[in-house]
């Protein structure tokens, strides 16, 4: 299969492939779609807010770092939190990766971001091999309800999708780039 790039460097989704390849081709152009929201940006860009929300660019990537570790590593494998995440008093500070972010350098939050994202694909990998797109994660919903693995992929495309929109949405405040 040969990838093909659109004008960002965003990997296309792959078209007449297998429902594993999809899947995660979708995921993969949607995570490089946050890449080029974010490219370029310094700290004062990456902290800036769209009033009257305070979501900022920064707390974004921050948040989908978290993201990332926790369908793929804490529920999809059981693993517990990684550090920041397991130091987190959550109850007292729920929007903490959101709040947190404005103190660390661009490339400190994109290093964390990428790293994740290296984690959460190993990890599906792992889980694919082992029992294919139905297999079990470890850690399920507080109902009982086990998610599978294409039930975690799905989201994680949700997730994205959703997040990139915001992020659209914050870019053309800060310097009217614009784009899907």
């Amino acid at each position: 299969m040969t990838t093909i790039f659109d004008a960002q460097d965003r990997p296309e989704p792959p078209l007449g492939e297998d429902e594993w390849s999809t899947l995660n081709g979708f995921l993969d152009f949607h995570r490089a779609t946050l890449a080029w929201k974010l490219s370029g940006l310094g700290s004062a860009e990456l902290s800036r807010t769209l009033p009257p929300s305070s979501m900022t660019l920064g707390g974004l990537v921050k948040h989908l770092t978290y993201v990332e570790d926790d369908w793929f590593g804490v529920v999809l494998f059981g693993e517990e939190q990684r550090e920041p995440w397991a130091s987190v008093d959550w109850t007292k500070t729920p929007d903490w990766e959101w709040d947190a972010a404005s103190a660390q350098e661009p490339a400190e939050l994109l290093a964390e971001w990428e790293a994740s994202v290296a984690r959460a694909r190993d990890a599906a990998e792992r889980a694919f091999r082992a029992g294919g797109l139905s297999y079990p994660a470890a850690k399920g919903f507080s109902d009982g309800r086990i998610p599978r693995l294409r039930w975690i992929l799905i989201h994680m495309v949700e997730e994205y999708s959703r997040h990139n929109g915001h992020a659209d949405l914050l870019r053309e405040a800060i310097d009217g780039s614009v784009g899907e």
